[in-house]
């Protein structure tokens, strides 16, 4: 038999299966989502595909490996409107939630925060001061700082002003813009205690201020209670040196915390028995009340959640009646770890519980889940967390009633996403 013969036969073959299983599959249809439709005469199955008959790429073509080309859409995205006047050296780039799988997000799509430009810091010249109110002061390299005993975190960095723009109604038609400040990853370095006991810390020292390198030399002040339970010094991010934009060579890690509290490229400690009161925790990041007041240190982000499928990227144009569909989102909460998430189908007037899937860590990225049958009705879908420490996502009205309608951080109010009956999804605000 030659070549030819048995790649005819073979394709009879082949189809013929194709042709006797097509029914199978379309009643599998009914009870999981699978294509409604099956075509026994796929080209793609009936014939070889090019990739599979030529050779691919050497083995160490990118010596440092390279996403697909055909993932070149699930990029981190930026908005004027979240940018100073419009200088993109003091804005902000939204992580593509839509597209997130599991809670770990990758160093190329970790949402970035600047306030003077990514900083290029060449770590032969970085240097770590430590001094204020502490018996030892010290000057550490590189190298120095990564001697101490190292551990590693997975924990989720928020910016304060996620949602920011919603803050009087809808601003934004997709998930990223919405709620994409924010990201997950595997954080390691040393715990500040660690070298605090070894430098020893002077009773009167209350307050640490964190001071960056770059032009903008962002500083903050933070408690010694944070200092001292679980802040961190890092320099590795999910098994790699930290990427420029995350503050490489080490920044500043407090887990649960507002990101723009994590001072990246660190360059100063100092401790001290009062806050410094420094720009950034005076005229920007404070939480403005309904009274008109500002809560100045207001540190922790609350209890939140958010459905990523659907989405208005991800939405269910494609779906049939009976279909079976997974609605995934995800939880997480500044204060401790995910107890469970609600989903509502109505806008807040009926829950149901959803499933908890995955690793269940405190102040990280917790997933959820809910198996919904298709029905192609209008739907007001909206998810409700709840943590370990009694704290419970709020509505918009319950939200407004305590910060106002003026503050644009530490907003955590309930999202809503609007499906019609042909499946598209947009972003509606419920008051109730």
């Amino acid at each position: 038999m030659n070549r030819e013969t048995e790649e005819k036969l073979t394709s009879v073959s082949r189809r013929e299966f194709f042709k006797k299983t097509a029914s199978v599959s379309a009643v599998a249809a009914t009870s999981v989502l699978v294509p409604s439709t099956i075509l026994a005469d796929d080209e793609n199955i009936m014939h070889h595909v090019k990739w599979g008959t030529t050779l691919g790429d050497e083995c160490n073509k990118n010596p440092y490996g390279v996403p697909s080309l055909y993932e070149h859409n699930v990029v981190r995205r930026t908005s004027a409107l979240m940018s100073s006047a419009g200088d993109m050296h003091a804005a902000i780039s939204m992580t593509p939630l839509h597209e997130q799988k599991g809670i770990i997000t990758p160093n190329g799509l970790h949402f970035t925060r600047t306030h003077n430009g990514v900083a290029h810091v060449d770590p032969n010249k970085f240097r770590l001061m430590i001094h204020g109110l502490v018996e030892k002061p010290i000057v550490l390299t590189l190298e120095q700082l990564k001697r101490y005993p190292s551990e590693s975190r997975i924990l989720v960095l928020e910016c304060p002003s996620n949602s920011a723009a919603e803050w009087k109604g809808p601003q934004f038609g997709t998930l990223q813009f919405v709620k994409g400040m924010m990201s997950c990853a595997e954080w390691t370095g040393v715990r500040l205690k660690t070298i605090l006991d070894e430098l020893g810390l002077k009773p009167e020292a209350k307050w640490m201020l964190a001071e960056g390198s770059d032009g903008s030399e962002m500083s903050r002040t933070v408690p010694i209670e944070k200092v001292l339970d679980d802040a961190m010094i890092v320099w590795g991010q999910n098994g790699e040196a930290l990427r420029p934009e995350q503050g490489y060579p080490v920044r500043l890690m407090l887990p649960g915390w507002e990101a723009n509290l994590c001072v990246k490229w660190l360059k100063r400690l100092e401790f001290g028995d009062k806050p410094w009161y420094a720009k950034e925790e005076t005229s920007k990041y404070t939480a403005l009340t309904a009274s008109g007041k500002a809560i100045q240190h207001f540190y922790a982000n609350e209890v939140n959640s958010i459905i990523t499928s659907p989405c208005p990227e991800v939405p269910w144009t494609d779906l049939e009646k009976g279909d079976l569909v997974e609605i995934e989102g995800l939880a997480w909460s500044g204060h401790g770890t995910i107890e469970g998430v609600d989903i509502s189908f109505d806008g807040g007037k009926n829950w149901v519980e959803a499933n908890l899937k995955g690793l269940v860590l405190p102040k990280a990225w917790t997933r959820f889940s809910y198996m919904y049958k298709y029905e192609g009705k209008p739907l007001l879908l909206q998810s409700r967390s709840y943590d370990d420490s009694n704290n419970v996502q709020p509505t918009v009205n319950q939200e407004k009633a305590v910060v106002g309608v003026e503050g644009v951080y530490h907003r955590n109010a309930i999202i809503t996403w609007k499906v019609t009956d042909m499946g598209e999804v947009s972003n509606v605000q419920i008051r109730s």
